[in-house]
């Protein structure tokens, strides 16, 4: 299929994609495929007002009669899949596996929050007051900003948007201007459930493109009081200190540095695997790809002389082609930040094993790289930083205490792995002297995780939790109610106040 044949598979017309001043460009080759209408801040705050408006009628549609227009979504996106797994390709490069299963995770995560709407549970608790009983109940909350990055381009909207409908939350969504256009293809899609679901309020999603002013629009609302943000932790960085100052809630999922350790006693054969998928999986643009290996120094030369070979034969090429495993980086700015960040690795000791352009003959526009791999001598300030592209750092370890340490002695803290069979190990990293990361594995890697947990991580990876567990509460209001059913008024505490 051509570029024009994907988006048009999506339900976007020649009219909706052209005479725009926002560039669309495909990292599969480089070209020009979209020019978008972007909005401007009048727009967005009519938006915002649109949304509000939604959110006075939908907090009052019982939950799970919310969760049914959360059901029909899951129905729309399964009949899809194919064609919204293409665009994703074709917008953000990753293979057309990625792509699929990334429109998996959105039919996954409208499952569990079907479920979910009947299971807004709150709590009885005792009082300590005769005649007294207490309850913890949760609210709908208001219009939910969510701002996506490039690399995942409607999974993360799935995660917020599916949870925030089913408490009761309008979503107004501010793609990556590099891949807007899966996200309005997503809004079609939910247009088509919306029909068949009959009775909601219009606004309950709407999709604003533009650049960085554009989200700062959302972030300053008084009137968007959830603003759940993916991207750099320099992003965050600006984004957090906004919703803060305005006392409204930063869902944060920003960077990711995540380490494997390999001890002693690790099965080679399942590590080897992880290591691949995890480090060149989305061309290393994933938050969870793994870029630091802390390998054991008995089992280092082993692993390495297994792992450079299949490096050197993975199969670098157009992502929508059949057995590709690695596509290109989004964007000129990436590889060249991959380029500079092998300059340093190089001065700081590095031996660097692959890495540089791929294919520029074929694809003079776009940006494929060779993965790298870095056998450094030390974590240096560049293993530390979080370059956003397919570098693997390589170090070695002798006490398992020494590689804890190593490894949590980064910024950030999402994903995190040991493949070990000693128990004792194992459950040390998990533990609380362990792994610092939000997200913490045994014998598989870092990246690609269930919806049934909680995702997200600590440090500068910024607090945040989104999909499963209870992260549902990021999207609504506690409240604590106290009913007096006797005839009596004693005071907490035994306080006694007479008049």
């Amino acid at each position: 299929m051509g570029h024009r044949d994907i988006i048009s598979a999506c339900g976007l017309t020649a009219s909706e994609i052209e005479g725009g001043t926002l560039t669309v460009r495909t990292p599969v080759d480089g070209t020009e495929i979209a020019r978008l209408k972007t909005r401007n801040t009048a727009d967005i705050q009519a938006m915002i007002a649109k949304g509000v408006k939604a959110f006075e009628s939908w907090r009052q549609v019982p939950a799970p009669r919310r969760g049914e227009l959360v059901r029909l979504l899951g129905e729309e996106l399964r009949a899809e899949k194919k064609n919204l797994g293409r665009l994703v390709t074709l917008e953000a490069g990753k293979i057309l596996q990625e792509g699929l299963g990334e429109v998996q995770e959105m039919i996954d995560i409208c499952d569990f929050a079907v479920g979910l709407s009947r299971q807004l549970y709150g709590l009885t608790i005792a009082s300590e007051r005769l005649g007294h009983a207490m309850r913890e109940t949760w609210h709908p909350m208001g219009v939910c900003g969510v701002i996506t990055a490039f690399n995942f381009p409607v999974a993360p909207w799935a995660w917020n948007a599916a949870l925030a409908l089913v408490c009761g939350d309008p979503v107004i969504w501010k793609p990556s201007e590099k891949t807007p256009l899966s996200a309005l293809a997503t809004a079609r899609i939910f247009e088509r459930a919306l029909a068949k679901f009959g009775d909601a309020p219009t606004g309950l999603l709407q999709v604003v493109i533009g650049g960085r002013e554009t989200g700062q629009v959302l972030v300053e609302s008084r009137d968007v009081p959830i603003v759940s943000a993916t991207g750099s932790t320099a992003m965050g960085r600006a984004v957090g200190p906004k919703v803060a100052e305005r006392f409204g809630r930063a869902i944060l999922e920003l960077g990711g540095n995540n380490g494997m350790i390999v001890a002693p006693s690790a099965d080679l054969e399942l590590a080897l695997r992880a290591i691949v998928f995890s480090a060149v999986g989305t061309a290393g643009q994933r938050c969870t790809s793994l870029r630091r290996l802390i390998l054991h120094e008995s089992v280092y030369d082993t692993l390495l002389k297994r792992l450079i070979p299949v490096y050197e034969r993975l199969a670098i090429g157009d992502p929508l082609s059949d057995g590709v495993l690695v596509g290109p980086l989004i964007d000129a700015a990436a590889f060249a930040g991959m380029n500079k960040a092998l300059e340093q690795a190089k001065k700081d000791g590095g031996i660097v094993h692959g890495g540089g352009r791929a294919l520029a003959d074929k694809y003079p526009q776009a940006h494929y790289a060779k993965p790298a791999i870095v056998e450094m001598p030390s974590q240096t300030e560049i293993v530390r930083h979080e370059t956003f592209a397919p570098i693997l750092y390589v170090m070695k370890y002798r006490e398992f205490a020494e590689a804890v340490a190593l490894h949590n002695a980064v910024p950030q803290g999402l994903a995190s792995c040991i493949f070990s069979t000693d128990v004792r190990e194992t459950e040390a990293f998990l533990s609380a002297t362990g792994s610092d990361c939000g997200i913490a594995n045994v014998n598989i890697g870092p990246s690609g995780a269930e919806i049934g947990g909680a995702f997200g991580g600590e440090k500068e990876t910024g607090g945040g939790r989104e999909s499963g567990s209870d992260a549902w509460k990021g999207y609504m209001r506690r409240q604590t109610n106290t009913v007096n059913y006797s005839r009596a008024l004693p005071l907490a505490q035994g306080i006694k106040f007479e008049i």
